[in-house]
């Protein structure tokens, strides 16, 4: 690279959801011009949505860009060989004002036979729950297709799906095939593979301002759901100054690091790494240069970026692939 690397940033892509409302901007400072903000899209590639740099000499170059000029400086040596010059991880938060449509990704292979894409594996961490705020993942018990479509007809399919209830902090591990639904009252950062693939099971009735009820996809989430129960909560340490693993999947590692004062970072080179910032204030200091972040920024720092020191008080989610 002909200058010097530097952590980056990148407008929000804002999406308008049924269900959305405006906690991004009042929790998470994000520039919301409307009241049904769901969605607010950190980093991507997705075609039609791909990340604009905000910040620094490259700011209004796009990712793609970045990535086709610069691709192991950017993604780094190994995310390159495994990847080539896709960039494998979509970042956001969401504002669940309503419940969210109960719905299941297809898995990678399903997703490349159907769609051409990749499937969509996914993490959700807790940043604010009201009160008896809850999610809807997976079965009650093992259940099957035969079951699921029966009470699907009869309209009492959350008669047997897990309800969980939720609090700030709880992280929830999402395999392709979970049937799951984000409930009402909760802001959530959203790790997952770069794929907009989700099949609509139910979507409680709902109808928009035309009166128009949204599609379900019935039929082609028959085969992309695991109809086992599974456990998604993760349990983590919340050890000071620390990288503390949450999940650690063939997709992406999420580590927990609650920050108070300076930690001394080394990277190999081999991935990109992304911060988010779920609480608190913090600096990233290389190459001479301070960056100051806040609750709700989300850094991309490139791979070539090897060395750096992280300063202040606040809670980052740390995202690599290993």
């Amino acid at each position: 690279m002909n200058y010097n690397i530097y952590p980056l940033q990148f407008e929000p892509i804002l999406k308008e959801r049924i269900w959305g409302g405006t906690k991004l901007k009042s929790i998470l400072n994000k520039p919301i011009i409307s009241d049904i903000t769901g969605e607010s899209w950190e980093i991507s590639t997705v075609e039609g949505d791909v990340s604009v740099v905000s910040n620094g000499v490259l700011a209004g170059k796009s990712l793609n860009e970045l990535i086709d000029s610069y691709p192991e400086d950017i993604l780094g040596t190994d995310v390159y060989k495994r990847f080539g010059k896709q960039f494998p991880l979509l970042f956001k938060y969401l504002d669940a004002r309503e419940d969210l449509s109960i719905q299941v990704h297809p898995n990678d292979e399903l997703a490349k036979k159907r769609h051409n894409s990749f499937g969509k594996t996914e993490m959700w961490y807790v940043l604010q729950a009201d009160e008896n705020a809850r999610i809807i993942v997976g079965f009650k018990e093992n259940s099957n297709a035969n079951e699921y479509v029966e009470n699907l007809k009869n309209k009492t399919l959350l008669t047997i799906l897990d309800e969980v209830k939720v609090k700030k902090g709880d992280v929830f591990f999402l395999e392709t095939g979970t049937v799951h639904a984000i409930g009402a009252g909760l802001v959530i950062a959203e790790i997952q593979q770069t794929s907009d693939i989700t099949y609509r099971l139910y979507d409680f009735e709902r109808v928009d301002s035309q009166g128009n009820s949204r599609e379900l996809h019935v039929d082609l989430a028959l085969e992309a759901i695991n109809y086992n129960k599974i456990d998604t909560e993760k349990s983590y340490n919340t050890t000071l100054n620390q990288s503390n693993t949450v999940v650690n999947c063939p997709y992406f590692t999420t580590n927990f690091l609650p920050l108070d004062g300076k930690v001394e970072v080394n990277k190999t080179g081999n991935t990109f790494t992304v911060y988010m910032c779920v609480e608190g204030n913090f600096e990233i200091e290389c190459n001479n240069t301070k960056f100051q972040y806040k609750k709700g920024d989300t850094i991309l720092i490139p791979a070539s970026l090897k060395a750096f020191i992280l300063n202040g008080k606040a809670s980052i989610l740390e995202i690599y692939i290993s």
